[in-house]
């Protein structure tokens, strides 16, 4: 299974910079895209649907804000939009998909960049987000969860690793490490030990021409999945995005 997760920083401006040709040449067979920004009426997927794509949804209640879409080949037996908590879901944050006895989790962390309010919902959105995986893991053992987690783990995973900014705080990279050390592998880092790669450069002082990034975005599987990984890896030549997609390779 290839699986490809991608924050597309609004699907309908990436659709305009040629996002549809590009899923037809990679096939992925499990597509999560965050921040899509739209509803699904908002946007002709009849591209994707040629290509034997379903989707699943899960939009924000504020127009032109956050929200998750999953495309997949293979129709999931289960959907679950939101976790819910409301004050996460009305922000189009997390959507569930089952195929077997596989999860799939595509989500979009909260970004605190914006101030200490947000700053605040983030905190709390990692406390109640690890609690529900917690219950969660009870009736779904094999979890892939991918996404924006809007966090740089360690110095390896930031360009400026003395930058005291959102994304990069102690308590942040605390909970990073708390929730690797709960039974879950961060795929590309235990896959590429030592390779310095980023998944999202601002769009200030040309900051991806420079390779000035953060890697924020994983795929993180649990660890009964750690003998199925055979690929992860960075797809930073797409630009349709101020991320870059990150893919997963797994034997399911």
């Amino acid at each position: 299974m290839k699986i490809i997760s991608y924050n597309v920083n609004g699907i309908r401006a990436a659709e305009k910079k040629g996002l549809f040709e590009w899923v037809k040449e990679e096939q992925p067979d499990v597509l999560c895209l965050q921040e899509v920004k739209a509803m699904p009426e908002q946007i002709d997927l009849t591209p994707l649907e040629s290509l034997g794509y379903s989707w699943e949804w899960h939009a924000a209640e504020k127009k032109g804000y956050s929200g998750v879409a999953t495309f997949s080949k293979k129709q999931p037996d289960k959907t679950v939009a939101g976790m819910s908590i409301e004050r996460y879901d009305m922000e189009g944050r997390i959507l569930r998909t089952d195929y077997g006895d596989l999860t799939v989790l595509n989500c979009y962390f909260p970004s605190g960049t914006t101030g200490d309010v947000r700053q605040a919902v983030k905190y709390d959105f990692l406390d109640d987000f690890f609690d529900w995986i917690k219950k969660l893991r009870k009736t779904r053992k094999k979890l892939i969860v991918v996404g924006d987690y809007n966090i740089a783990h360690e110095e390896i995973d930031i360009h400026n690793p003395k930058s005291k900014n959102s994304g990069f705080l102690p308590e942040e990279r605390a909970w990073m490490t708390k929730w690797f050390e709960a039974g879950f592998i961060d795929s590309f880092r235990y896959i590429c030990p030592e390779e310095v790669v980023y998944s999202w450069w601002s769009y200030r002082a040309n900051a991806r021409v420079n390779n000035k990034g953060w890697r924020i975005d994983y795929q993180s599987v649990t660890d009964n999945l750690k003998s199925h990984l055979e690929k992860a890896y960075h797809l930073t030549n797409a630009k349709h995005s101020d991320h870059c997609p990150v893919c997963l390779e797994i034997k399911v």
